[in-house]
């Protein structure tokens, strides 16, 4: 009876065991190209100063063909710094979040871009940047390995005079909807454009902003610019993480308290009353800045391109 058993056994695995051929995998084919995100567009645009060969990447809404005109006025338009990243993060969020409108406005997203020849890093110490500050005495020299710092003042006279008219013109965008997200450097671009140009965007998104650069210089400059004027037209949205502070633990910040520096720029900013200024913040537990930006974004394009609703999760 046991050698019954077996043998039967033996024929049943048989019969369910898949065969080497049946489990052989297909020939991959070879790569026909990069993958292209639907709907996008790359326009070269260089700067006419510099030279340096910028690019802006555009995504429109689902279904939009390139040269629609907008249904219902100007389209509302998210400008995106460190385009490798965030155009494909907020592009995402816009679709999957979004719902076609209910909850986000069906939005243009406008990634800008560096050249296509240079690192990312270069690019946005580079231009992200308002000043150098190994330029200072007693700066710790492996905080800043770039090879140029402090040409954000040229940068930003590229976004002004060249990107932002080219594209709002080309996709017909809305100068009362149009943000601008920017992320540690990206946000620490944004403050100084908010400083400079404050009508250039009508929306900022400041994630974890990198205010401790060269000695928080931003808060002089935001003192700077309080001698100066008595009003404020902006709209500012700031995220952080939790662990963007100091304190012991691999997701802690080693240096730079960034929850610590986003409160005091909200108090000195609330302290001069501005008449037209909104401003928010948020600290969002369990998250660093690494993780951070994809809740913080979501947050913040909730907060300044809301839908048609109502709001459906």
């Amino acid at each position: 009876m046991t050698d019954r058993r077996q043998v039967l056994a033996a024929a049943l695995g048989s019969l369910l065991m898949p065969t080497a051929r049946s489990i052989a995998a297909p020939a991959l084919p070879e790569a026909t190209g990069p993958y292209a995100l639907p709907g996008t567009f790359v326009h070269p645009l260089p700067d006419p100063v510099t030279g340096r060969r910028y690019e802006v990447w555009v995504d429109l809404p689902p279904n939009v063909p390139p040269n629609a005109p907008p249904q219902a006025g100007p389209r509302p338009a998210v400008f995106v710094t460190d385009a490798p990243y965030a155009f494909p993060l907020v592009r995402a969020l816009r679709n999957r979040v979004g719902q076609q409108g209910r909850n986000l406005a069906d939005f243009v997203v406008v990634g800008l871009a560096g050249p296509a020849d240079e690192s990312a890093v270069e690019m946005r110490s580079r231009d992200y940047t308002p000043s150098d500050p190994r330029t200072r005495p007693g700066r710790p020299a492996d905080r800043f390995g770039a090879t140029r710092y402090g040409e954000g003042a040229t940068y930003l006279k590229y976004l002004a005079d060249v990107a932002v008219p080219a594209v709002s013109a080309r996709y017909q965008l809305d100068p009362d909807r149009r943000v601008l997200l920017g992320h540690s450097y990206g946000a620490l671009l944004a403050a100084q454009v908010l400083f400079a140009k404050p009508a250039l965007f009508s929306h900022y998104i400041l994630g974890s902003p990198s205010f401790w650069f060269d000695r928080h210089l931003m808060f002089d400059r935001e003192a700077a610019y309080a001698k100066q004027h008595t009003d404020l037209a902006a709209r500012i949205f700031q995220y952080v993480g939790a662990y963007e502070s100091v304190a012991p633990g691999p997701r802690f910040n080693k240096e730079s308290d960034l929850v610590a520096d986003a409160r005091r720029f909200e108090s000195l900013l609330r302290k001069r009353r501005y008449p037209s200024l909104r401003i928010e913040s948020r600290v969002l537990a369990g998250e660093d800045h690494l993780t951070v930006a994809p809740a913080g974004a979501t947050l913040g394009l909730l907060w300044a391109l809301p839908g048609k609703g109502p709001y459906e999760g």
